[in-house]
Parts: structure tokens; C-alpha cells; sequence
């Protein structure tokens, strides 16, 4: 597999992962909230992009699809999936693998339940939230810090 791939999801959801119920609310900025009822579309209306893993920024040489992703949405009907396979960004066996997967963890049946429960508490997290979030912090060299408004 070249640099340039992206590896089929992890054996489960990480623990920030945005689609898992056990996942605080508030924990990501809004705009990646945003996403995942695009997903949710009709193929030809999804975007056209795979939807990585959140613990690691985009220029990581290790990068996955995400397991949350693929464990919510119906890998057979992801536009995303379609596309990669065809610009070589994934091999036919990481589609199949994404489109096969099962998560262990208990997932939200849409990214559209997944975004309104991440979004809920985004202007006043948890301390649980916090943890996660400073915890990402640590490990995504590419966030910026911004001040609270």
C-alpha cells in the first residue's frame, strides 16, 4: 500500500469517535458536527470524500476510514467508498472491508442523530468532554487553539 491510501477502519471506534453513543457531547467544533448528515443522503447527493479517522490530522502517514463511519452509514450505498476505489485512494479490499464492518461499540443509527447529539452541548461541554477534547489536543498536531468567544 502506497503513502498516498487510506487503511480500512480500526477493529472499533476510537474513544472521540463523533458517531459512538458513550461519546460526550460537545467534543469536536461544529463544522465536523456538520458532516455527518451528509452521509445520510442519497448516494449521489454525498459527498464525495472519505471520512477519516478524527485521531489523526491529514498529513499523517497513518490514516484510516473512520469506524464510526462505516459502522453507521450502509457502506454499500457511500458515494465516497465508490469514488476512492476508483481514484486508487483505497483498494477494492478496504471498500469491502469498510462496507463489511460491524462496530462492538453501540453506534447512533445516523449522522444526523450522531450531529445533534454532538452539537447539544457544544457551547458548555462536560468535564468529561473536556478530558476528550484536551486528550485530542495532545495527540492532532494540526488543531488550532482559539479563545473562547
Amino acid at each position: 500500500m502506497d503513502d498516498q491510501q487510506i487503511e480500512p477502519p480500526a477493529p472499533r471506534p476510537c474513544a472521540s469517535c463523533p458517531y459512538r453513543r458513550d461519546v460526550p457531547s460537545g467534543v469536536w467544533d461544529v463544522t465536523e458536527y456538520a458532516k455527518l448528515p451528509l452521509y445520510d443522503a442519497e448516494t449521489g447527493l454525498q459527498p464525495g470524500g472519505l471520512f477519516q479517522c478524527h485521531q489523526n490530522d491529514g498529513e499523517h502517514t497513518h490514516r484510516r476510514i473512520c469506524a464510526g463511519w462505516a459502522g453507521c452509514h450502509d457502506g454499500d450505498e457511500l458515494l465516497a467508498l465508490r469514488l476512492a476505489v476508483r481514484s486508487g485512494r483505497i483498494i477494492p479490499e478496504t471498500a469491502q472491508a469498510t462496507v463489511n464492518y460491524q462496530s462492538p461499540i453501540p453506534l447512533f443509527d445516523s449522522g444526523a442523530d450522531a450531529a445533534i447529539h454532538g452539537v447539544r452541548d457544544i457551547e458548555t461541554p462536560d468535564s468529561e468532554a473536556l478530558r476528550a477534547i484536551e486528550k485530542i489536543r495532545r495527540v492532532r498536531s494540526d488543531l488550532i487553539e482559539t479563545e473562547p468567544s
